[in-house]
């Protein structure tokens, strides 16, 4: 039975580097159609808020798990040949969409009712509104929770395990299959995701000092 060493940890951080490449592709994707879902969500046409709003509760309600086994062997079973990849990544953006893109609502929306009025009254267009005025304050407001999100996307990586993605977690299991040295293998998995999630908790924190962002 082989030992844990420099053999199984390189193992791990080759499963580190899958789950940054799947928690970038995800946030990346679905961080576009997040910005979609929020402007429909606030979208002055009642049938576009409410089909947003219907696709929001249905992704929301959906455990994230479930999503990676529908994205993917749903798919299979319709006869697409989706790589484990793949198919995390759509679950993933789904989640994302869905949950960024509330997110970014309750951050628009929170500008003042005044700021949209004001700037209605100097003859802006929505475009223009949305461009100069409300998306340069939302943005400030959206920093810590979105990128709070951001280092739960991380750790929600994990899960895509289930779909037989080597990533951290399920190299951490298959490294623990072979040495049976549970403690050891699975500090080292916990030491890497804070080394992948504590420098985004610090750039968050900068972003926060630069924006003069105040939780």
């Amino acid at each position: 039975m082989p030992e844990f060493g420099p053999n199984q940890f390189v193992f791990l951080l080759h499963g580190a580097v899958w789950t940054i490449a799947l928690s970038v592709l995800s946030l990346v994707i679905g961080a576009v159609f997040a910005f979609v879902v929020a402007l429909c969500r606030i979208s002055g046409s009642r049938t576009v808020r409410a089909i947003s709003a219907i696709y929001v509760q249905a992704i929301q309600g959906t455990p994230l798990m479930v999503l990676m086994l529908i994205s993917y062997f749903g798919l299979n079973i319709l006869g697409v040949d989706v790589p484990a990849l793949v198919g995390a990544t759509i679950a993933m953006t789904l989640y994302v969409s869905a949950f960024l893109g509330e997110v970014w609502r309750g951050s628009l929306l929170s500008i003042p009712r005044t700021q949209w009025e004001a700037s209605e009254c100097l003859g802006h267009s929505r475009a223009a509104r949305m461009r100069h005025i409300i998306l340069p304050q939302a943005v400030k407001i959206s920093i810590p929770p979105t990128v709070t999100f951001m280092v739960q996307i991380v750790k929600n990586t994990s899960l895509a395990s289930i779909i037989g993605f080597v990533e951290l977690t399920q190299a951490g299991k298959l490294v623990n299959n072979s040495t049976f040295q549970p403690f050891v293998c699975f500090l080292c998995v916990a030491a890497l995701y804070f080394a992948v999630c504590y420098p985004i908790s610090l750039w968050g924190r900068h972003l926060e000092k630069q924006y003069n962002v105040v939780r």
